[in-house]
């Protein structure tokens, strides 16, 4: 039999699941250099952003005494998980689905230094049917407010359009924008102060996450028993998937409050461990030490056949926010961390030359061109 007749022996990339960023990431590169050309429409109100956060994972505005910062984000299709899983179960995964959405939106808020104070929701679903199954809907909105609660800020309202035709019927489309403060201004983390002789601290991830779902979706057409294909000792691929996605500003107040200021920080995403290459500045991160990998990660890299380099170039391997600090703070930012009850590791350093990401342990490397988001 040809290898073409055995859809179980090749790699699965995440361009075949249909996300390719070749395609998507020159549109982002467009749309910032678009959006920064509306920058001096601030100055009629007496405000000005901040440069420097043009192309970071959340904007930051000067308003004078402080400054503040935003973001949207959308949660993907993890939410086609959560459906399927309720078909084969009967049970409503929608309460860490909605930690998931809160997550992606958060954690790319506290990037720089921000305190999160408000979130907004967007739940947009392909017909009003979607809000008449109680259970589902009820699990949501209990979601929603509990990891509002755990990062402290208010839900200040949303929007829930019905929109058949644009949205599939039975679906829901889910995003979050968050609205937070920086204050003392000395708590902005842009990356201004980074350089060699930093430490990379890197702090645990609960599974994927949020991102990589759709690979994670199209690998289910190899595996024998479907989404409740067992990951580990009474543990189904779908469940392990709708892990929700850790809430990382706990651990940032933290920090704040032991008076801790990273000099740059990276909510491990898309791109995978590609992000810790996200600062424009001509540096070079080397990792010496990787953290353990979830079980359902190391599952989708077993059955997708992927080497290292894709795997952690696409997803986040265990390591879902990356710290960089001064080599001082290192080990008691791994303390407060934990003391969260996030596990954490010094896995690197930062060091003088060229712009590039080497994973020791792993034998991978990525150039400067392995990110290109501006």
């Amino acid at each position: 039999m040809t290898d073409a007749a055995r859809p179980d022996s090749s790699t699965l990339s995440y361009e075949q699941a249909g996300v390719n960023y070749d395609l998507i990431d020159p549109l982002k590169v467009a749309a910032q250099r678009a959006a920064a050309a509306t920058a001096v429409n601030l100055a009629a109100h007496g405000f000005a952003e901040v440069p420097a956060s043009r192309g970071e994972s959340a904007y930051v505005l000067d308003v004078g005494p402080f400054y503040l910062a935003s973001i949207v984000e959308c949660l993907g299709s993890k939410a086609l998980v959560a459906d399927e899983m309720k078909a084969l179960t009967g049970r409503s995964f929608y309460d860490a689905i909605a930690q998931d959405t809160i997550a992606m939106a958060i954690n790319d808020l506290i990037t720089v230094g921000a305190t999160p104070l408000v979130v907004q929701a967007y739940w947009a679903a392909g017909g009003s049917d979607w809000f008449g199954d109680a259970q589902r809907a009820q699990a949501l909105v209990a979601g929603w407010k509990k990891a509002c609660d755990t990062c402290g800020v208010a839900w200040g309202g949303g929007e829930t359009p019905a929109l058949a035709g644009i949205v599939e019927a039975g679906r829901i489309d889910l995003a979050a924008s968050c609205t937070g403060i920086v204050n003392p201004k000395a708590r902005l983390s842009l990356g201004d102060k980074l350089g060699a002789g930093d430490a990379i601290v890197l702090l645990a991830s609960s599974g994927i996450h949020a991102n990589g779902l759709s690979l994670a979706r199209k690998l289910v057409e190899r595996l024998p028993q479907g989404y409740l294909t067992e990951v580990a000792k009474g543990l189904s691929y779908g469940e392990a998937l709708l892990a929700p996605t850790t809430l990382y500003s706990p651990v940032t107040e933290a920090l704040a409050k032991a008076g801790i200021v990273p000099h740059y920080c990276a909510n491990i995403t898309g791109h995978g461990w590609r992000k810790l290459l996200r600062h424009p500045a001509t540096l070079s991160y080397r990792v010496h030490a990787v953290p353990p990998v979830p079980p359902v990660l190391k599952f989708i890299q077993q059955h997708a056949r992927q080497d290292d380099h894709e795997a952690y170039g696409t997803l986040n391997m265990g390591a879902g926010f990356a710290l960089f600090v001064a080599q001082e703070e290192a080990q008691r930012c791994v303390e407060i961390a934990q003391a969260q009850g996030v596990a954490a590791m010094i896995a690197g350093r930062v060091e003088a030359g060229a712009k590039r990401l080497i994973v020791e342990p792993l034998g991978i490397e990525w150039g400067d061109d392995a990110l290109q988001l501006r």
